[in-house]
């Protein structure tokens, strides 16, 4: 077999349903050796930065490896931001791209998509990733594909493999499994009864949980740990939807002073904090009440075990679980799942406003509540801003958002990779302004076989920008009619303006299949959701003391 059938071979294995590609000319040769092979589907998008945020949102949904590919220095440095933000929430990301051959880079000409030199594009993506490889010997090449992604996997982060345009049609071994990782039991054994012993002393034991628990495909049994510890938990910002499917009864997600106020009382007073997989980012933990010293927390995080003043290194996280639910056996009470209620700062049965009143993100949160009560609940793609807020005022589902790195433009894109990776129908939340740097890929919506529901925060704004400095004008981003291009995109429209437009057109776009659904809802100048007004006041206040005021 050729080299590009037994990378695709090797990418399935591990969990690579398609890949997400935008051809050119270096990368042509791998385009038409992937297609031929059949191995995995692949689906063009149209511009890299989407493609990025589709391919991580593939992995994030079904787990595994999410896989894009594309051609040598404009395709490729257009995936930086996708990849740095599959790095910061460790997402395992793998970027094919084609490259000059080695006849081509010998020639002494400057070869067109080149930057400095040849290895100007190697060596910006060795800053955002955590392995990479050049596949221009077809002899190493398999034991260099098989380190590459197995690192992805073991290390949850995004890897780049390079190849030539000369070797994608290279007869080639196949690829196997690298060497496994070897733990060391004893300190394994040390680590996990050290931490149990630290939480039955304490006398407010609490875990908070976070986004590593879904990369590594631990949830199941980090709701079984909970259950067997007879502890709360709750999850961070970024984790929010883990535990979903599990039947554990999570409290909520931890927002400091821009959430639960029980919640947060819980999690700060803890002389027991559990951070289980969660990322110490001010995402997380900027508004908190009162400062956590996490020296006396219990982080468990990249492969290490921090308690106070001891740390162990190469404790892999999924291993450490293991080892704690060995030293707990199961009793009668707690081996049958606990019903998960909803979290009691989420409005479930809140009743939305008077039909002809303006629409408000607290009024969509509402209706949005309703149709998935009377529907199901449906998984949520969502961009940054207040959309991201107004999300966490939903229903418990499965939610994916870069919560951390907070780049725009991941919504639609995501929601498009999900449904892809899933066969599942998203609702996507996006702000205007994400909306005009990538929304353009629904257009690509019928030929990748989805119909997501896009509600479009349309405020003519970057609102939450204008939040934290409202005196300037930049954030006007003019009147833009989204409805109206749906229709030329391959999807449905509509303009809502009240809530009773609003009502109504979910119920038109969750009945219809098919095509996208885009409900176009115009926001009043100044209208946020509650919580992303408490988390404004939060950071105002903890950044400017003398700011004040009351949180409301």
């Amino acid at each position: 077999m050729n080299l590009t059938h037994e990378l695709l071979l090797a990418l399935k294995a591990r969990g690579a349903t398609e890949i997400f590609g935008i051809p050119g000319d270096f990368a042509l040769p791998l385009f038409g050796a992937m297609e031929k092979s059949g191995v995995l589907p692949l689906h063009t998008l149209s511009h890299e930065p989407g493609l990025g945020f589709a391919a991580d949102a593939a992995a994030r949904a079904r787990g595994g490896l999410g896989v894009a590919a594309v051609t040598y220095g404009a395709g490729a440095l257009n995936m930086i931001n996708p990849m740095a933000a599959a790095y910061a929430e460790r997402v395992p990301l793998v970027l094919l791209s084609g490259a000059p051959a080695v006849h081509e880079a010998d020639s002494g000409l400057l070869l067109h998509h080149q930057v400095k030199t040849l290895d100007s594009q190697w060596r910006l993506l060795e800053e955002v990733t955590v392995d990479r490889a050049r596949l221009d010997d077809a002899r190493t090449a398999p034991a260099l594909i098989a380190r590459v992604l197995d690192q992805a996997l073991r290390r949850a982060g995004p890897v780049y493999l390079e190849i030539p345009r000369d070797m994608p049609m290279q007869a080639c071994e196949p690829v196997g499994s690298s060497p496994a990782e070897v733990v060391d039991t004893e300190r394994l054994a040390a680590c996990a009864d050290e931490l149990l012993s630290r939480l039955r002393q304490a006398r407010r034991p609490f875990m908070l949980v976070g986004v590593e628990i879904r990369r590594y495909g631990i949830e199941e049994k980090v709701a079984e740990l909970a259950r067997r510890l007879n502890i709360p938990l709750a999850t961070t910002l970024m984790g929010r939807g883990l535990l979903n499917q599990t039947g554990c009864a999570a409290l909520g997600t931890y927002l400091g002073l821009a959430g639960d106020h029980e919640l947060c009382e819980q999690v700060e007073s803890s002389d027991g904090l559990l951070l289980l997989g969660a990322i110490v980012s001010d995402s997380n933990f900027a508004v908190s009440s009162k400062r956590i010293d996490f020296r006396h927390a219990i982080r468990v995080w990249q492969g290490q075990v921090e308690m106070g003043h001891h740390v162990y290194q190469a404790i892999p996280i999924a291993e450490l679980v293991d080892a704690m639910l060995l030293r707990l056996p199961a009793s009668p009470a707690c081996s049958a799942p606990v019903q998960q209620a909803a979290p009691p700062n989420l409005p479930a049965a809140q009743e939305l406003p008077a039909p002809d009143e303006a629409v408000s993100p607290a009024a969509i949160a509402s209706a949005l509540n309703q149709m998935m009560l009377a529907h199901g609940p449906m998984p949520v793609a969502c961009d940054v801003g207040d959309c991201l807020f107004t999300a966490l005022d939903l229903l418990p589902t499965d939610l994916l958002a870069p919560g951390y790195y907070a780049t725009m433009g991941y919504g639609v894109p995501a929601g498009l990779g999900l449904q892809v990776a899933t066969g599942r129908r998203p609702l996507v939340l996006v702000g205007d302004g994400a909306f005009q740097m990538t929304g353009w890929e629904l257009g690509n919506a019928r030929s990748l076989g989805c119909d997501p529901i896009v509600v479009l925060f349309n405020n003519s704004s970057w609102e939450m920008l204008r939040t934290f400095q409202p005196e300037s004008h930049f954030h006007d981003r003019g009147e833009w009619d989204f409805a109206s291009m749906a229709a030329g995109m391959g999807g449905k429209g509509y303009k809502v303006a009240t809530v009773e437009e609003l009502v109504r057109a979910l119920a038109l776009a969750h009945a219809e299949r098919g095509r996208f659904q885009l409900l176009d809802v115009r926001l009043p100048p100044g209208a946020i959701s509650p919580t992303l007004r408490r988390f404004v006041a939060a950071v105002k206040r903890l950044s400017m003391p003398d700011a004040g005021g009351p949180l409301r």
